[in-house]
């Protein structure tokens, strides 16, 4: 049996914790042991996991480092037993699991030996798991001209197998601060050629509920805003902040994505008629028309 290490940041939870800890519970895989990182300055989080390790759950719980939930997820691998062979889970808060979630992404990465990253889609849903929606599709393969410029690892439904767990601590000890850290997990395994395993099926809830870290992108008023940020250059920093960890790791990368990586920064800084035709050679995309336009525009206006 596998074993696998659930990381868990948290943040000021409301009562969607104690559900989320349920389905943990409910797994049909059964060999897991859970490790939060708790960044909340109240004892909101407390009550519920002190009542979950009384179940007779293996509960680790840490102080986190107060900077955000990326800072937090990148803490909470980089304290994980370096000599492991768990393969390592990650999960919000607020979300609720299927009970074959594991066992799901187990089945899918046990035929690989190589780095791998397992991620799914969800279905998102109201506060109260309500009208659930299933996030878009991943029509377009997976891989590093992607990764450049679309997140499509979902950080709450990704699972590493003990190759990538080791290379992903490895990494985020030399990347300093992250950001974005499920989108720095699909850049830098992308990059160091992982195998990348997207599952079509969901395997949770992702509640909204307004107080989300990061929210869905499938309603009208979430595109809008989130087209507005992207038109006032917040996709320009966050990829400014995403390239800066990843050249921590850049002598990690296969040496054909080392040329991209490489090609990209530079052409960032590039004149405009030079950056344009540059940029059209990378050959890079998201996972719809619509997206790959966008990144067109934000080459020519320099938003990327």
């Amino acid at each position: 049996m596998a074993r696998v290490t659930i990381l868990m940041a948290v943040h000021e939870p409301g009562p969607e914790l104690a559900e989320q800890l349920a389905s943990f519970s409910a797994q049909t895989h059964r060999d897991w042991h859970l490790i939060v990182s708790d960044d909340s300055r109240t004892a909101s989080a407390r009550a519920a996991l002190d009542r979950f390790e009384a179940e007779g759950h293996s509960v680790i719980t840490v102080q986190g480092p107060g900077q955000g939930p990326g800072p937090n997820f990148q803490f909470l691998l980089q304290h994980t037993d370096a000599n492991a062979r768990d393969f390592i889970a990650f999960s919000d808060q607020d979300d609720v699991w299927f009970p074959e979630k594991l066992e799901r992404a187990l089945l899918a990465l046990k035929a690989e030996d190589c780095p791998a990253l397992y991620c799914s889609r969800s279905l998102v849903t109201g506060a109260s798991l309500e009208d659930p929606q299933p996030s878009p599709p991943r029509p377009r393969p997976l891989g590093f001209h992607n990764a450049l410029v679309q997140n499509v690892a979902a950080g709450n439904t990704i699972v590493l197998n003990p190759a990538a767990a080791r290379l992903a601590r490895e990494a985020a000890a030399e990347a300093g601060r992250i950001l974005k850290f499920d989108w720095w997990l699909y850049q830098v395994l992308s990059a160091c050629g992982a195998a990348l395993i997207h599952d079509d099926r969901p395997t949770l809830y992702y509640r909204q509920h307004g107080g989300n870290a990061e929210g869905e992108n499938l309603s009208t008023r979430a595109r809008v805003s989130r087209m507005r940020r992207f038109l006032k250059g917040e996709w320009r920093n966050w990829t400014d902040a995403q390239l800066r960890a990843l050249a921590a790791s850049r002598h990690r990368f296969t040496p054909e994505n080392r040329v991209l990586f490489d090609r990209f920064v530079r052409i960032r800084q590039a004149p405009l008629p030079s950056r344009f035709t540059q940029f059209a050679r990378l050959g890079l995309y998201r996972q719809s028309r619509a997206g790959t336009v966008a990144i067109w525009f934000g080459a020519l206006f320099r938003l990327i």
